[in-house]
């Protein structure tokens, strides 16, 4: 009779990193099969059961679209835009309908999955991220839309189009940075996800999104400049429509804002994890 085994299984220990490896960027590349199967997970319950299904990914943009040019239509509109005005409106959605989702989804991801959170070790960043690549699937649909849109308007995208792919890259990088601060501050307090949905009102509203920055007036254009969507809405009107490109200023503000925001906020995340269990 064979003698049961006294072999201990082996004994993983798993330490917090520190300094700039603490943004654990490896780890994130490891659990990568994890964070796109995360991310078809939350499109699929997004639209399971909807009678309409991915097509609301279409109708929203369009509907926000006509709401905006039904009310401001008269008001921002001007022969001088480069393109009419419905078509205006809807470039600048664009990265709105990403950045948001990044806010409000990516905000929210940790309590939404409280329960996997105490299951199985994974790099905790992965949930904010997964929330915000959903999104880029449907802002990439959206981008289709708007690409076809403009052809059909005979506004046809020019040359500046070659550039959408790396602003899709930057307008994700700045979405990511966004969903993991959202996400570090609803875990450690409660009271910011009430909060989140009324400053993502208030950052569209205080965006050249259902407007032109010409409207703005030269006096408050530096204060503007300070919001990343400012640049972001531009750039997107310039590759799609063949409108006047960024100030080199305000586009380099943008790049920077995006990589300050991303890094810092997974910083950030990554330092106040090892608490959300704890918290949450």
């Amino acid at each position: 009779m064979a003698e049961p085994s006294t072999s201990t299984p082996p004994l993983t220990v798993i330490r917090p990193q520190q300094g700039w490896a603490d943004l654990g960027l490896g780890e994130l590349w490891a659990y990568r099969e994890l964070l796109a199967m995360l991310a078809w997970r939350d499109l699929a319950v997004r639209y399971k059961q909807t009678a309409l299904g991915v097509l609301w990914v279409v109708l929203q943009p369009l509907a926000l679209t006509a709401v905006f040019s039904l009310a401001l239509g008269r008001i921002a509109a001007s022969p001088a835009d480069p393109a009419p005005y419905p078509l205006l409106v809807l470039a600048g959605l664009l990265p709105w309908l990403l950045i948001s989702r990044g806010l409000l989804d990516g905000g929210t991801s940790l309590s939404a999955n409280q329960r996997l959170l105490g299951k199985v070790y994974f790099p905790r960043a992965v949930l904010p991220a997964a929330a915000v690549i959903a999104a880029l699937a449907d802002t990439l649909i959206a981008t289709a839309l708007a690409l076809a849109a403009t052809c059909v308007w005979g506004h046809p995208p020019g040359l500046a189009a070659l550039l959408l792919a790396p602003l899709v890259a930057l307008t994700l990088l700045l979405a990511l940075g966004v969903g993991w601060w959202a996400s570090a501050l609803d875990g450690r307090w409660r009271d910011v996800r009430h909060a989140i949905p009324f400053l993502a009102q208030l950052w569209f509203f205080a965006s050249p999104i259902a407007y032109p920055l010409r409207v703005v007036g030269d006096g408050w254009t530096w204060l503007y400049a300070l919001n990343p969507l400012t640049g972001l809405a531009e750039a997107w009107r310039w590759c799609l429509l063949g409108a006047p490109a960024p100030a080199p200023a305000l586009l380099a503000g943008t790049v920077a804002t995006a990589l300050l925001v991303a890094l810092s906020g997974l910083l950030v995340f990554r330092r106040w994890e090892r608490d959300l269990a704890d918290t949450l």
